[in-house]
């Protein structure tokens, strides 16, 4: 005790005692400007928590209906199984669902016979598109051949002759129209214009050649056009299937049963198969033909150029010179043999 007053003594000489009226007061604060401030933003802070809770309430309640529906169909399911009447009933009436589910459902096509069934009335467009590609390609194998197009017997024996001058305008004429190949009547517009200047045989031959191409290219545009329409046409019948077999499932009430629209769209695609079994083949063989074509095109205007060179009025007068400079040197030979 006599330390502790002592010490309190000490401190009221040092003038420590002295407490502030507020602390004396019980520490009543101020009154301030901020306390409005304060409960706004308590306010503020409370509305996530109040809109949580609203959610929690809406889950709960929904939670709570739908317990309480499955209790109400278990219910009924109890009394409908204590209920020898309705029970009967329930089965009388299911046995024809499950008999009526029990029914095959329409089975996808497997066989060609069943394939060709399926397609329906699509099997006349696309079967005339089939055919007219197997034709086409057939054809054109036979017409593109090299051996027909550019005989190599004929076009060595003909130049042969032509640049050792055994041949006259008349003749050469003469053998390119029986030999009848497409070069040899390409040779024959050129040789109606025999000694005419280079301009006239090339454009002769040009008119000649241009209708050959022609020829060449005669019914590839088939093998296009049904790579073109082909799938169109199976495109066509898909869509006329699965509207049809969407109708039928409908007048059937049969949505429930996935087998019977897995089947109809199955049966529905087929025409779409079978356009592109047709349009793929075409379209492979339309771009051989049109390569085919080209490179044959380009080797006829080679040996055509070949020709131009021998029978133009230049390549005569070339042929000549060469003759002349050819039999000067063989007779200045012979003159200086005998000094």
């Amino acid at each position: 005790m006599g330390s502790f007053s002592g010490a309190i003594m000490r401190m009221e000489s040092q003038g420590l005692t002295h407490i502030p009226a507020s602390r004396n007061q019980g520490h009543r604060p101020r009154a301030s400007r901020t306390q409005p401030v304060h409960r706004k933003s308590f306010k503020i802070s409370i509305l996530p928590q109040a809109c949580l809770c609203l959610m929690l309430c809406l889950v709960m309640a929904t939670g709570m209906v739908a317990v309480h529906q499955s209790d109400a169909l278990a219910q009924g399911g109890d009394s409908a199984a204590i209920d020898p009447s309705a029970s009967g009933a329930a089965n009388a009436q299911a046995v024809p669902s499950t008999e009526e589910s029990q029914k095959p459902a329409t089975k996808i096509p497997e066989t060609p016979l069943e394939i060709l069934n399926g397609l329906g009335v699509f099997v006349y467009p696309l079967g005339l598109a089939s055919v007219l590609v197997l034709w086409v390609t057939i054809e054109r194998l036979v017409v593109l051949r090299r051996s027909r197009v550019i005989p190599q017997p004929f076009v060595r024996r003909f130049f042969d002759h032509m640049r050792e001058g055994h041949l006259d305008p008349k003749t050469s004429l003469q053998l390119c129209e029986e030999n009848g190949s497409p070069i040899s009547i390409v040779f024959a517009h050129g040789l109606r214009k025999w000694g005419k200047p280079s301009v006239e045989v090339e454009q002769a031959i040009i008119d000649g050649g241009e209708r050959q191409t022609s020829q060449l290219r005669k019914h590839i545009r088939v093998l296009n056009g049904a790579a073109t329409v082909a799938p169109l046409i199976g495109l066509l019948g898909t869509v006329a299937g699965m509207i049809e077999s969407f109708n039928t499932i409908a007048a059937k009430q049969a949505m429930g049963r996935t087998e019977d629209l897995a089947a109809g769209i199955g049966l529905a695609l087929l025409t779409t198969a079978a356009g592109l079994l047709i349009a793929i083949p075409a379209l492979i063989m339309y771009m051989y033909f049109a390569g085919r074509v080209d490179s044959l095109i380009i080797e006829m205007d080679g040996l055509a150029q070949d020709l131009v060179d021998l029978i133009s009025a230049e390549g005569l007068a070339d042929q000549e010179r060469a003759a002349r400079s050819t039999s000067s040197s063989s007779k200045s030979t012979e003159v200086k043999k005998p000094a």
